[in-house]
């Protein structure tokens, strides 16, 4: 049942039109539907912005009824190696399509593809073009050979807009029986950026606390920190006090549960925001050299705490 199912589950679109936020792209999918014909594809951009939603929704409109058997949906991650290209895939694409003229195969964050598996692919696409279609997605189409870019239509999807995302969220919220005033839409759009998967999940963990939400209940589901409070951390290590900023800094930690590149990565967005009047360009250029050093000792492993404490300590170089 519907209602058993996660939210992004629930509210996935079934068809073109309930893709949000990519308008130019949907209205040239259409055009591939309404002539029953479609070229290889390749869909780029960041995660949660309609990828895989758009290339399910595509199929059911070009097939109905056939959807299921002239449709083949493989995570590249999971298979990612030489042997599904000749195997699983090439045995789906060899054969006819059910009452249309090709089938589709999407492969999902296909970046992850070894370069063994891309050239064999890359001859797969061109030996069963007449029976098979690719759409392939990924977040780096940097990452995707040449030869296969070229054999496609490339869509570049972007990050929802807040007016985009603001639209979904309160109309699975008025489905829902849920009451969200304007802090708690503007936190679901500060923890998502621009990830409409992002934000249903955050909705749905909110929900389950209570059906009045507001901004506080969204940055703690989601163990994000209020703007506020990060910027009150940065301001103190600014001003000298490194004593105040380490004790902000436990709050953030122990009461949010935030890790240390949770931190990092937050006090680079803050950053990156506050007005020059509050930091000047070339303190924040100094300040964000100092995040990406720190970013990296923690993500090899070395104490986050320690990391972290150091930090603070390098930012109190910059006197405010």
């Amino acid at each position: 049942m519907d209602n058993e199912l996660p939210w992004i589950e629930k509210y996935r679109p079934k068809t073109l039109d309930d893709v949000v936020g990519q308008p130019e792209i949907i209205r040239r999918l259409k055009s591939y539907v309404e002539h029953k014909n479609v070229p290889h594809l390749l869909f780029s951009g960041p995660a949660g912005v309609g990828k895989t939603s758009a290339s399910v929704a595509l199929a059911r409109e070009l097939f109905g009824k056939e959807f299921e058997r002239n449709f083949l949906e493989l995570n590249a991650s999971d298979a990612r190696g030489i042997d599904v290209v000749r195997g699983q895939i090439k045995d789906f694409a060899r054969t006819l399509a059910f009452d249309a003229s090709f089938k589709l195969i999407f492969l999902d964050e296909s970046d992850a593809l070894t370069a063994d598996a891309q050239q064999a692919l890359r001859r797969t696409m061109e030996k069963y073009t007449k029976t098979a279609r690719f759409i392939m997605s990924c977040n780096y189409s940097s990452r995707i050979i040449e030869p296969i870019q070229s054999r496609c239509v490339v869509f570049r999807f972007k990050h929802l807009s807040l007016n985009d995302l603001a639209k979904k969220i309160g109309d699975i919220a008025k489905i829902e029986g849920i009451q969200l005033d304007e802090s708690a839409l503007s936190a679901i759009n500060y923890v998502s950026e621009g990830d409409l998967r992002k934000a249903i999940n955050v909705l749905q963990s909110a929900s389950s606390v209570s059906k009045k939400i507001n901004d506080k209940t969204i940055f703690e589901v989601s163990s994000r920190a209020r703007p506020q409070e990060v910027n009150e951390v940065i301001m103190l290590a600014l001003g000298q006090k490194f004593l105040e900023a380490r004790a902000k800094l436990d709050t953030l930690m122990y009461d949010y549960g935030m890790s240390g590149e949770d931190i990092v990565s937050q006090i680079y967005k803050q950053l990156i925001d506050m007005p020059e009047d509050k930091i000047e360009g070339k303190t924040k250029i100094e300040l964000i050299n100092i995040l990406g050093e720190y970013n990296f000792r923690i993500s090899q492993g070395a104490n986050e705490r320690i990391q972290i404490e150091a930090m603070l300590a390098q930012f109190m170089k910059f006197k405010k």
